[in-house]
């Protein structure tokens, strides 16, 4: 366009309605139309909008989850014919069956894990903002950890540790960065690309439910909140006898 044109396209103007120019002062006293240059109604339109607040966002993110199958996928991808392949079907199994977070896996002793009312718990486990709670650990669960710490000799410490190139358990330590990097190639050889340990987390909920499990005990067992703000908040008690988790139906073979 040519330098002279746009001067007089922006030279027109153009009706702004309402009695209020869009900087919020009024732009007639009797409420009818005045005018602005295009250009400055453009500049003045922007800025309004800037101005405007978002919507509040309403609802909470679902996120990924895995379905029964899937889960069922994933808990069998490692290889357990060998020391990692052990180790890494534990570590599936504790998330995907207790729900624990990458970093409470990973600080994971063996001294958390009791019994309690008759059966196998995570005793004492410190969570986010330094929550603690007791997690109930299924069965299948506790067979997946056994075959992995009977083999190694692992009998205090932290449960899960380091294996080498020559796939011996070696170290005392695992880092969360690990337990997320570890995931990866199962996933992807599961079918489901992409999934993360929190992701187990939120399936290990999903399944809960699925299976019946009440949602109070589901908020315990994953620690929301701590465990006495949400019995007096709910009126629940934690049990640990009828476990929500002990509805995952997932299998480990031995």
């Amino acid at each position: 366009m040519a330098p002279g044109r746009l001067e007089s396209v922006c030279s027109l103007r153009v009706p702004i309605l309402l009695g209020a120019d869009i900087d919020g002062g009024s732009s007639a006293s009797n409420g009818f139309a005045t005018t602005y240059p295009i250009a400055s109604a453009s500049l003045r339109f922007r800025a309004g909008i800037a101005r405007v607040k978002s919507a509040k966002s309403m609802g909470v993110r679902t996120g990924n989850w895995l379905s029964l199958k899937q889960a069922q996928a994933l808990l069998n991808a490692p290889d357990i014919t060998t020391t990692k392949g052990l180790r890494d079907r534990a570590i599936i199994a504790v998330l995907l069956g207790c729900g624990l977070r990458r970093s409470e896996v990973a600080a994971l002793t063996m001294g958390h894990i009791q019994q309690r009312d008759g059966r196998w718990c995570i005793i004492d486990l410190l969570g986010k903002h330094g929550r603690v709670r007791t997690v109930p650990v299924p069965a299948w669960v506790k067979v997946a950890i056994d075959a992995w710490t009977g083999p190694t000799g692992v009998v205090d410490g932290r449960v899960f540790r380091p294996v080498n190139r020559a796939d011996k358990a070696q170290g005392e330590a695992l880092s969360e960065k690990v337990v997320w990097q570890m995931l990866r190639p199962y996933a992807t050889a599961a079918g489901v690309p992409g999934i993360a340990p929190h992701d187990c987390r939120r399936t290990a909920a999903k399944l809960c439910r699925a299976a019946g499990g009440e949602l109070e005990q589901i908020q315990l067992l994953l620690g929301h909140a701590s465990v006495q703000t949400t019995e007096r908040y709910l009126g629940a008690k934690q049990d640990l006898v009828h476990a929500p988790n002990d509805g995952i139906k997932l299998r480990v073979a031995v």
